[in-house]
């Protein structure tokens, strides 16, 4: 086996070869001349380095438009570009970056001619982010200066570079394509060579799951992606996302991973073969689990599968006054948002004391607003004087609706509903926002389960707009139609998904979660590599680590429990690591320490 060469000195990367001048390849080297680099560009076909030529020159008179480059720069810029069909041009190149489509046969080709042209101390790259770096560097003449460098798409805007080091690469040619990548104003990131490294390890797991929940009917792909958007915060839903990545691309990248790694999380949903064969390959098809105005276009246009705007075919119930039972932030924030609507809202707890703690916690929540402009000290007191507390489930008597976010405890639960069933009037609709348990379980609880629902608000509910509406089997229509109406009332956003652990949120998040989890375990990457990897690459708000302590390990735990225990899929196993630190009391922010330490209040 070749051993990597001693840490010698590289020469500056001055002179960079980019093979394969597709949507990548034009975005590398437009950002490279841009950072003043000689930029030789190759492909084997003529028409798509006139394509790029063409790109290039009218990306950067958008650029000169909006005042980020002069005229003089542009011309600088495309000055220091060269394109050609012809491998031998890259002789005289520092680095080569090649980004051929994912193919082992490809790759390993253009990998081949360039040992016979490039010098012994030029730096070979390869774009992947599918294939082992280690397979193509085993093939290479000179496996030592072979690696990974994954930009992200579009490479002019995304901050994310995976460096990728196979157990071949030479330390200096590590740190040559690192301090490239640092003078070009990305974010390099070091991980070794597995398929998917970080960002896309990640991300295409989740992405696979929310096609396979989509497969299965659980939901429509409209709610899947509104849940992920307003659920998460992140910027497209992943459906929208595997049309935009190319369903195609995204099955030969599962299949990479599922070939590594052999987790039936990975293994690609059957709907991605499907399209994939039928042609339907998302955007650049003009169709993919979306139908689009042209291919290429992003503009989502109506199809057999859109929703219809007509209300529902059956009338929901009036609703007039709420019970929310419960005392901590969640039914705080519920009573808040129920009482903005102008719904008169009982607040109740075990105790009159827990109650008004509860309704003081929203009178601090609508002050805040006021002192933020959102409302009136007026608006403000009287939202307060819709809000009544109790220490007593009585009181909900005359209530048309009960919801309840007590303890995330299946018998906890069911003794409440037991209680509401023997206290609400007959008609009331009775509701849960369990974000884990069996709402049919809730049902069964009582003498009415038709009468029974899920209304899983997010945390904080004044301010997420995501509700995820949850039927049972038992569900009657009119009340999935309350419910709709009310979260319309309210201002939600509500999605509709079936009886089924994790619902839509947390089934497609916290196995990602858990899957970040393990790579830290197995010490793939760091955790500031990883959350920076997912905020920089994906456009998530938060890395799964600073989500992880924000939401508490042990609450964390506790629902990937219970998603391998309904789902019984060894990937979706909790990682060892995440149970240790709960065992050790290291819970998250609420603790001062998780995986990361936080300073005490």
């Amino acid at each position: 086996m070749a051993t990597p060469q001693s840490d010698t000195p590289l020469s500056p990367l001055r002179t960079v070869a980019v093979v394969g001048l597709g949507t990548m390849g034009t975005g590398i080297a437009e950002v490279l001349a841009a950072a003043g680099r000689d930029v030789i560009g190759i492909d084997v076909s003529e028409a798509q380095a006139a394509k790029c030529v063409a790109a290039l020159e009218a990306s950067t008179a958008r650029c000169v438009e909006r005042g980020r480059l002069t005229g003089q720069q542009r011309a600088e810029l495309l000055a220091r570009v060269t394109t050609g069909t012809d491998l031998s041009a890259a002789a005289d190149a520092d680095l080569v970056i090649e980004v051929a489509p994912e193919s082992y046969e490809i790759k390993q080709q253009i990998f081949r001619e360039l040992d016979g042209v490039v010098r012994p101390e030029t730096v070979l790259a390869t774009g992947t982010n599918a294939l082992s770096v280690t397979r193509l560097a085993a093939d290479s003449a000179h496996p030592e200066r072979v690696l990974g460098m994954h930009f992200f798409n579009p490479a002019p805007a995304m901050k994310l570079v995976e460096v990728v080091s196979s157990v071949l690469t030479a330390p200096a040619a590590v740190t040559a394509v690192t301090n490239l990548a640092l003078d070009l104003g990305k974010e390099p990131v070091a991980v070794g060579d597995r398929p998917g490294f970080v960002a896309d390890g990640l991300l295409f797991g989740y992405l696979n799951q929310a096609a396979a929940m989509y497969e299965a009917r659980y939901a429509s792909r409209e709610d899947i992606d509104a849940a992920m958007r307003l659920g998460c915060g992140l910027p497209m839903g992943p459906l929208a996302l595997l049309d935009l990545i190319g369903v195609d691309t995204a099955r030969t990248v599962l299949d990479a991973m599922y070939a590594a790694s052999r987790d039936r999380l990975h293994a690609p949903a059957p709907i991605l073969k499907q399209l994939s064969e039928a042609g339907l390959t998302g955007r650049k098809a003009g169709r993919g689990f979306y139908t689009y105005e042209a291919p290429g276009s992003g503009t989502v246009v109506e199809d057999a599968l859109t929703p219809s705007e007509d209300g529902p075919s059956v009338a929901g119930r009036p609703v007039r006054s709420v019970g929310v039972a419960g005392s901590g932030t969640m039914a705080s924030g519920i009573a808040e948002v129920f009482a903005k609507a102008g719904l008169e809202v009982v607040l109740a707890a075990r105790s009159e004391e827990k109650a008004q703690a509860a309704k003081a916690r929203v009178g601090k929540s609508l002050s805040r607003s006021v002192g933020k402009g959102r409302m009136t000290a007026e608006a403000a007191a009287s939202t307060l004087d819709l809000i009544r507390a109790t220490g007593t489930y009585d009181d909900f008597a005359d209530v048309d609706l009960a919801v309840e976010a007590v303890a995330e405890d299946l018998e906890v639960k069911r003794q409440l509903f037991t209680t509401l069933d023997k206290v609400c009037k007959p008609g009331a609709v009775l509701a849960t926002t369990t974000s884990s348990l069996p709402v049919v379980a809730c049902a069964r609880a009582t003498s009415r389960p038709q009468d029974v629902i899920g209304m899983h608000f997010f945390n904080p509910a004044p301010a997420m707009k995501l509700v995820e509406v949850v039927r049972t089997v038992l569900t009657a229509d009119d009340v999935h139609a309350t419910v709709r109406e009310v979260c319309a009332k309210i201002r939600k956003h509500a999605v509709d998904c079936g009886d089924r652990a994790g619902f839509i949120v947390n089934a497609l998040l916290f196995p990602y979660l858990n899957n970040a989890v393990k790579m830290v375990q197995e010490h793939y990457a760091t955790l500031d590599d990883i959350d920076a990897a997912m905020k920089l690459g994906g456009g998530y708000p938060m890395g799964p680590f600073e989500l992880l302590d924000v939401v508490g390990l042990d609450v964390s735990l506790a629902i990937e429990k219970v998603l391998h225990r309904e789902f019984r899929d060894p990937g979706l196993a909790p990682a060892p690591l995440l149970e240790h630190l709960v065992a050790a009391g290291c819970l998250g922010r609420k603790t001062g320490r998780g995986f990361r330490e936080y300073a005490k209040r």
